[in-house]
């Protein structure tokens, strides 16, 4: 999504959807600019720029290949620090089709519209749209999802990630407070997409598991023409 805009908040709301996305080439090309940006705006509070500091610095300094890997196992490998909203609130539920189709119907509203891949609940789309808002508006719109920020926030500090403090930030700007939040243990995404093996239960998950008793139907055939009883 290109968005330009010139608001109180709005160059803080698009260094952290940058901030938040996939740290390729591109976008450590542009970290000094970002945390630049950060700085001149000064809509957040000074220990909240510094830990941004500090993840632009970590970004920056670490090699690429571990930078790269980190983020994937961070928001693409846990359910808990998945920066997709909806997987939240909806999880794998038909609901989350519909809730998607009117978050994109918001942004069409405002004359904006996704590119192609991205989905509407995924924050760095979600702060971008924000950017383009006036100040009380973006304000509103990110306190709707302050729960769920909340509970990302909660996973990221528990893992002791930098990131911690780009979903700080989105609190502070909703005007909301981090609160304590308990966090369950992830299941792998691994474990929870696996299939037993062949012939230890049914191939879906919520199947029977191995050495757990199965009922048995026993279903006459019909007798061919001409057969014996």
């Amino acid at each position: 999504m290109g968005f330009a805009c010139a608001l109180p908040m709005s160059r803080t709301l698009r260094v952290l959807a940058h901030l938040l996305r996939y740290p390729g080439p591109e976008l450590r090309a542009h970290l000094d600019e970002l945390r630049d940006a950060l700085h001149a705006e000064r809509a957040l509070g000074a220990p909240r720029l510094a830990e941004l500091d500090a993840l632009i610095a970590s970004l920056a300094r670490r090699p690429a290949l571990d930078v790269e890997a980190d983020y994937v196992q961070l928001f693409d490998s846990s359910r808990s620090c998945a920066l997709h909203l909806f997987e939240h609130v909806h999880g794998d539920s038909r609901d989350r089709g519909p809730a998607m189709i009117d978050l994109a119907l918001t942004y069409e509203k405002a004359g904006l519209m996704l590119a192609n891949g991205e989905l509407p609940d995924h924050l760095p789309v979600v702060l971008e749209f924000a950017s383009t808002q006036p100040p009380r508006e973006a304000r509103d719109f990110l306190a709707e999802t302050a729960h769920i920020l909340n509970a990302i926030f909660a996973a990221l500090e528990r893992r002791g990630s930098p990131y911690a403090a780009a979903l700080g930030a989105c609190l502070e700007l909703a005007g909301e407070r981090p609160k304590p939040v308990r966090v369950p243990d992830d299941e792998p995404l691994d474990a929870s997409w696996a299939e037993p093996a062949a012939f230890e239960g049914c191939s879906s998950r919520g199947q029977s598991r191995p050495a757990t008793p199965q009922p048995i139907h026993v279903v006459r055939r019909d007798a061919a023409p001409g057969a014996r009883p």
